[in-house]
């Protein structure tokens, strides 16, 4: 993942320029069904793995020159150390894969769309590539003698098993590729070393191998639902203005891979894809995807929040988990402002999803279990928050109240107050997962939930409550 792209300024000038361009740009009718359709899943599962997770090092951006926090290498000389990441693929085995375990586990969590990482911008491919030699499924690397060695394949075919989308992330940039990073010249940041204006056949080699992996992605497996492409600094100079320009370097070097020709080449092979051109705000970014941040409010568009479980994006030994209770609340506020969540785990270098991050899933689901009527299908309605309660609306008209309960809230409130709707129903109305009826009476103030006693102290599960208020 990109570390830098939503600033808190871009992300105010987003909101109030991207108002004027709804749907994203797109007219296709298909395509802006499909988009409605992402927008029923609410709950999206992604992975960030490669050969770094045995460093426990963050993805990639380690070989950055940037004097960055995230680009820290414990001051160690960087050719040396980028030479040793490079090698990182030899050593790469991860024996106890296990796709269909993963599958399980994030369908149980109530998940319904994947994003698997096919390659970070340190170039090293998660796939059975014919373009470079650096991949998991060449020789050079131990695992490609195993039978599952395209981790890609078994994933998506995994994930699909259970009913899942499918999608790719694909990182424009190529740091192990010398047409982006070339050898003849110094590195001095994320972007390309050589001013691709003067260079225009090297450029265009590089463009023809992105286009050529990302044909590989779209042809040789299955159906894939959303093709989702990070590193915006890769990017037409149209799209530029005084916010992103910064993005592209010092040197200011356009770098344009020609997104029309791959977009057309990938709905060839997949018709109606989704195409998430993250930050290039036009056509080929169907919907946005705030990086670790919630918008204040609904939006006027279709979004989702990537998230990490952690403080990391890809595996770290001593990573601190967010806790079930704020996960649930995080899901239940991103999807009251009608987006969706998706929530990021880094596999270890075994194969092997961190137990921790598993035991969180685990809750989730068991959550979900009995409340998930509440988040599928649903959209925001206003006031989409009063309080401690969040709202959500399905396609049929009923209403949820969904009580935030805090860390260590066990008891439910004996009445619990909110405002901001209008026209409901007095009377009993029903707590998810119980049989026994709490009441709703209209107030000065809005309305007011009583809640029985036998009940106060025997809620039908942790960390957040849900009423179904019409």
């Amino acid at each position: 993942m990109k570390k830098f792209i939503f600033l808190a300024s871009l992300w105010t000038l987003s909101l109030g320029v991207f108002a004027q361009h709804d749907s994203i740009f797109e007219s296709n009718p298909a395509i802006l069904k499909k988009i409605e359709q992402w927008q029923d899943l609410k709950f999206g599962f992604m992975m960030h793995w490669g050969a770094y997770s045995q460093w426990g090092v963050v993805e990639s951006w380690s070989i950055c020159s940037e004097d960055e926090d995230w680009c820290g290498r414990n001051g160690a000389n960087y050719n040396e150390y980028v030479a040793k990441y490079k090698a990182l693929n030899t050593t790469f085995n991860p024996t106890q894969f296990d796709p269909a375990k993963w599958a399980d586990l994030a369908y149980k969590a109530g998940m319904r769309y994947v994003i698997f990482t096919t390659k970070h911008h340190d170039g090293f491919c998660m796939f059975g590539t014919k373009q470079t030699h650096y991949s998991i499924a060449d020789k050079s690397c131990p695992f490609s003698k195993d039978p599952r060695a395209d981790v890609t394949k078994e994933i998506l075919n995994a994930f699909r098993a259970k009913g899942f989308w499918a999608g790719t992330y694909f990182s424009k940039p190529d740091w192990n590729s010398n047409d982006y990073w070339a050898p003849e010249w110094g590195v001095a940041d994320r972007n390309v070393n050589y001013d691709p204006k003067k260079h225009p056949d090297r450029w265009q080699k590089f463009s023809d191998f992105t286009y050529n992996q990302i044909e590989e992605l779209m042809s040789n497996y299955g159906k894939i639902d959303i093709l989702w492409l990070d590193g915006g600094w890769v990017r037409p100079e149209w799209s530029l203005n005084e916010e992103t320009r910064p993005w592209i370097g010092c040197k200011g070097w356009i770098q344009d891979v020609n997104m029309p020709k791959i977009a057309s080449m990938a709905r060839q092979h997949q018709p109606n894809l989704l195409i998430v051109d993250r930050s290039v705000h036009g056509k080929y970014e169907n919907y946005r995807t705030p990086e670790q941040q919630i918008p204040e409010k609904p939006l006027s568009y279709p979004w989702e929040t990537c998230l990490t479980m952690g403080d990391s994006w890809s595996f770290t030994p001593k990573d601190k988990y967010k806790s079930t209770n704020k996960l649930i609340h995080l899901l239940v506020d991103i999807v009251s402002k009608g987006g969706n969540l998706l929530l990021n785990v880094g596999p270890g270098p075994d194969g092997n999803l961190p137990a921790e991050a598993c035991k969180r899933m685990e809750e989730i689901g068991k959550w979900m279990d009995i409340n998930s009527i509440c988040i599928y299908k649903s959209s925001a309605i206003s006031p989409y928050k009063s309080g401690k309660v969040c709202f959500t609306q399905l396609k049929d008209g009923s209403i949820y109240g969904i009580y935030l309960a805090d860390e260590n809230e066990t008891k439910m409130p004996e009445t619990i107050d909110f405002s901001g709707l209008d026209n409901l129903k007095q009377g009993k109305i029903k707590l998810l997962g119980s049989k026994t009826a709490v009441s709703l009476k209209k107030t000065a103030s809005g309305y007011q939930i009583s809640v029985p006693k036998s009940l106060q102290a025997n809620p039908p599960c942790k960390d957040a409550w849900v009423f179904q208020l019409k």
